[in-house]
């Protein structure tokens, strides 16, 4: 070895420059400074909000201490109708959203359909549930029916959007296979991405009519009757006895049908042979 090549071989080797973080550190601070003016043009009592546990325990005490069991039929029945509700609000999403997000998924629809889909997705998510039953309820009237409405409507953004993204995000070999053996566009969609991304669209498509219940007590106090008609009305009595009746049958009855959906969702999803196949040893 040569004096010149042990010289190199004994050079130390100076350390790489630290990454920049300044790029991080202007978005962390403009992230910052968004939150403050926020925060200030709010117009938020903050002083208020020292007396919100005691104000919490008041009303707590006046809805769940002794709750009016004597309506638990009628609030039975309206929750029923809530649930009903939504429901139909669901298949309603579901049947209008899926052919159409499909039709929006790159290498389904062409080009201008598909712009024009996802853009109508875009506004229609856009739109609280709130207003939609408020627009509806000038044709419709004060029904359910009403309601079921304004929750299918304002589902099929978010149901069309999960569609196309999961025929998207399918894999290849299905639709490649299918195109091989002289399937066109409707044979692809029929023999390789449905039977793929039917699991996906059906777990998702519980998923929303869980939201569904849940946002159709939101939709009674706007009139839309269920539940939360019956709630408004004894909120606005102060009848604090019977609206923690109904607040209870609204938690239960909204976890039982989160359990019931949540377990047929793992079942559509894990595949009716996976829990036996899971104590084979």
């Amino acid at each position: 070895m040569t004096a010149a090549s042990l010289a190199r071989a004994t050079t130390p080797i100076a350390a790489p420059a630290p990454p920049s973080r300044l790029v991080p550190t202007i978005w962390a601070a403009a992230a910052g400074i968004l939150i403050l003016v926020a925060t200030a043009t709010l117009g938020a009592d903050w002083s208020a909000l020292l007396g919100l546990p005691a104000a919490a325990w008041e009303y707590g005490s006046l809805m769940f201490s002794s709750p009016d069991w004597a309506r638990l039929p009628r609030a039975l029945f309206e929750m029923w109708r809530s649930i009903s509700m939504a429901w139909l609000g669901a298949m309603l999403c579901v049947v209008v959203s899926v052919p159409l997000g499909m039709l929006a998924a790159h290498g389904v629809g062409p080009a201008w359909l598909r712009a024009t889909l996802r853009g109508i997705f875009a506004v229609i998510r856009a739109v609280p549930e709130v207003i939609i039953a408020l627009i509806l309820l000038t044709v419709t009237g004060l029904t359910p029916f009403t309601g079921a409405l304004a929750l299918g409507i304002a589902g099929i953004g978010t149901q069309g959007k999960w569609t196309y993204e999961t025929i998207e995000s399918l894999p290849d070999g299905a639709a490649e296979a299918v195109r091989a053996a002289g399937g066109g566009r409707l044979a692809v969609v029929r023999w390789a991405l449905w039977p793929a991304a039917l699991p996906s669209l059906l777990s998702f498509a519980l998923y929303r009519f869980e939201i569904s219940i849940r946002m159709s007590a939101v939709l009674g106090l706007v009139g839309a009757g269920g539940v939360g008609s019956m709630l408004s009305n004894y909120t606005n009595y102060r009848e604090w006895a019977t609206v923690g009746m109904l607040l209870i049958v609204v938690i239960g009855a909204t976890m039982l049908v989160d359990a019931v959906s949540g377990a047929i969702r793992r079942r559509i999803m894990e595949g009716p042979g996976s829990r036996g196949l899971g104590r084979i040893r």
